[in-house]
C-alpha cells in the first residue's frame, strides 16, 4: 500500500528531515531570515504587558515560595494569595526560564519563545507535507517563517507563541495518526501518535482554557470518520480489512483513538482541579471565565450590555478595558449602541453615574443588565447572529498591530502617517493569507460538490476546517474581539494557503 501511495503522488516525501536534507540551502536561508525577523521585533518592539506581569508574579511565587498565587498589597505589608485565575501552563514555562536565568528575566523568556516559534515553522511545514505535498511544505515553511504576526508575538511575554506551537504539533500528530490508520490499521504506533496528539492538546489547554476547542475538533472529526467507516469502507480500507479486523470493528478502532486523545488531553487537568478544590474549596477544572478571583465581583450586566453592540477592537480598548478605574467617554460609543433617544438618555445617565465613582456596584450593574435585556429583546437576531459574525470578521481581518505603534484608529490617518501606512500594509498582508486559504477551501468545496472523486489539494481538510469553524464560533461569543485570538488558527491558514499557492493535486482524503 505504501508503494501505491507513492505512485498516486510522486512528490511524496518520507519525512520533513528528508525534505530539509534535499533542500538544505533553502531551509537554512529561510530559517536565518525567520530568526532575523524575530530578533527585529525582540530588539525594537518587545512587549511585556500587564498580563505578562501577572504570569511572572505567579511563576516567581511558585518558584520561590512553592505557592501558586499572586502577591497582593495590603496596608503596610504584602500577602501571597492562592489563585486559580490563570491556568498553570504559561507560569510553569516562565518558572523554568526564571530558574535557569534569573527571576524576572523577560529577555530570556522572549529569546526562548523565538526558538519555539522557529520550531513552529518546521511543524507547520511537516503538517503541510502530510496534508498536501513536499512542495507545499516548502511554501508553508516560508509563509510561517516570514509571517510578521507570529514573529511579533514571539517577542511578547504572552501565551500565544506556545499556544500556536502546541496547536500545530497537535494537528501534525493527528494528521500523522490518520495517515497511519489508513495505511496500517490497528498497530501500537498509531496509538502512540494519538497519545502524543492528546498530550499536545493538553499543553494547549493548560496554556489557555480555549485550547479545549482543539480537542472538540479532533473528537468531532473522529466521530464523523467512525460513522463513515462503519457505513461503507473505501477501497483503500477494504484492502486492509484483515489488519482492521484484528479484534476491532473499524468504528470501534476510531472510537478507541478518540478515547486515547481525550484521556491524554484531560488527564493533566486532574492535579489542577484537585488543587483548586483542596486550596480554594471549589470545583474549577480550568480557569474562571473572566480570570477573576473567587471573591472578586464580575460586572456581568455591563459585560452583557457591551455584547449588545461591540464588534471591533477599537471599542475593546476605548470602552471595555476602561472599566473599572477609568472614565467612560460616551462620545466613543458607536451609533449602534444607542437605538433611540430614550435609550440614549438612559445609557448616558448610567455612564454618568459610573464616571462619578469609576466603579460598578451591584445596583449599577443591574441597570446595565436591564438595558442589555431590553436591547436583546428588541433586536434578538442582531444580538445572536449579526454581532457575533461581525466580531469574528473583525478578529480575522483587522491589521494585527495591537502590539505595535500604529494607533487603534489607524484608518483615520490623524496620527503618524507612517504608522497608518504600516497598519494598512499589515492589514493587506493578513488579508492575503486569509484569501489564499479561503480560495483553497473553496476549490476543495467545489470539488466535493461535483460528487465526482477527483483529486483535491488537502488531505484531512475536514479536521482543519472543523477547527477553524469551532474556534471562530467560540470567538463570536466573546465581548472582547481581540485579533490575537485567531492566531492559533494560523497553522491551518498557512497550510491551506500553501495548498493554493502550490497548485498541487494530491490524493483526496477529506
Amino acid at each position: 500500500m505504501r508503494g501505491q501511495g507513492k505512485s498516486r503522488d510522486s512528490r511524496y516525501i518520507p519525512n520533513v528531515l528528508s525534505l530539509i536534507r534535499e533542500h538544505r540551502s533553502f531551509f537554512l536561508g529561510t530559517i536565518l531570515a525567520a530568526l532575523a525577523l524575530r530578533l527585529f521585533f525582540f530588539v525594537y518592539f518587545p512587549a511585556v504587558t500587564d498580563d505578562s506581569r501577572v504570569y511572572a508574579n505567579l511563576a516567581a511565587n511558585w518558584l520561590q515560595h512553592g505557592v501558586y498565587g499572586l502577591t497582593q498589597a495590603i496596608p503596610q505589608e504584602t500577602q501571597l494569595v492562592p489563585t486559580d485565575a490563570r491556568l498553570p501552563g504559561y507560569p510553569m514555562f516562565l518558572a523554568a526560564i526564571f530558574w535557569l536565568f534569573g527571576t524576572g528575566n523577560f529577555k530570556a523568556v522572549l529569546l526562548t519563545q523565538i526558538l519555539v516559534d522557529l520550531g513552529t515553522c518546521l511543524i507547520v511545514a511537516d503538517l503541510a507535507r502530510r496534508a498536501v505535498s513536499g512542495r507545499a511544505a516548502r511554501i508553508a515553511f516560508v509563509l510561517t517563517a516570514l509571517c510578521p504576526f507570529l514573529a511579533n508575538y514571539a517577542a511578547a511575554a504572552l501565551t500565544e507563541t506556545l499556544e500556536i506551537f502546541f496547536t500545530a504539533l497537535a494537528l501534525d500528530g493527528a494528521a500523522a495518526a490518520l495517515g497511519r490508520m489508513r495505511e496500517a490499521g490497528v498497530e501500537m504506533g498509531v496509538y502512540k501518535l494519538w497519545a502524543a496528539t492528546g498530550a499536545a492538546i493538553a499543553a494547549c489547554i493548560l496554556l489557555r482554557p480555549d485550547g479545549g476547542i482543539l480537542l472538540a475538533a479532533v473528537a468531532l472529526y473522529l466521530a464523523v470518520w467512525a460513522v463513515a467507516w462503519g457505513r461503507a469502507p473505501s477501497p483503500v480500507q477494504a484492502e486492509h480489512s484483515s489488519a482492521l479486523a484484528r479484534g476491532h470493528s473499524k468504528a470501534r478502532f476510531v472510537v478507541v483513538a478518540a478515547v486515547i486523545v481525550a484521556v491524554f488531553a484531560l488527564a493533566p487537568l486532574a492535579p489542577w482541579t484537585i488543587r483548586n478544590f483542596r486550596t480554594l474549596h471549589h470545583f474549577q477544572p480550568l480557569a474562571p471565565r473572566y480570570a477573576n478571583e473567587p471573591d472578586e465581583a464580575v460586572p456581568r450586566g455591563f459585560n452583557r450590555w457591551v455584547k449588545t453592540w461591540i464588534v471591533d477592537y477599537v471599542s475593546v480598548e476605548e470602552i471595555y478595558w476602561s472599566v473599572p478605574d477609568s472614565n467612560l467617554d460616551p462620545e466613543k460609543l458607536p451609533s449602534r449602541a444607542l437605538d433611540s433617544q430614550a435609550e440614549r438618555d438612559a445609557t448616558l445617565a448610567i455612564i454618568a453615574d459610573y464616571n462619578q465613582s469609576q466603579n460598578i456596584p451591584p445596583d449599577l450593574d443591574a441597570r446595565f443588565a436591564k438595558l442589555a435585556a431590553d436591547r436583546i429583546r428588541a433586536h434578538p437576531v442582531r444580538y445572536y447572529v449579526v454581532l457575533p459574525v461581525l466580531r469574528v470578521a473583525d478578529m480575522w481581518l483587522r491589521p494585527r498591530t495591537e502590539l505595535l505603534p500604529p494607533d487603534v484608529r489607524w484608518w483615520e490617518f490623524n496620527d503618524d502617517t507612517k504608522q497608518s501606512v504600516l497598519a494598512v500594509g499589515f492589514g493587506l498582508l493578513n488579508l492575503a493569507y486569509a484569501v489564499a486559504a479561503l480560495l483553497a477551501l473553496v476549490r476543495l468545496a467545489l470539488i466535493r460538490l461535483t460528487l465526482v472523486r477527483r483529486p483535491s489539494a488537502i488531505r484531512w481538510a475536514g479536521l482543519l476546517v472543523c477547527f477553524l469553524l469551532l474556534r471562530s464560533a467560540f470567538l463570536g461569543t466573546l465581548e472582547n474581539p481581540e485579533p490575537r485570538y485567531t492566531l492559533e488558527c494560523y497553522p491551518v491558514v498557512i497550510v491551506c494557503a500553501a495548498a493554493f499557492l502550490s497548485r498541487d493535486r494530491a490524493a483526496a482524503v477529506i
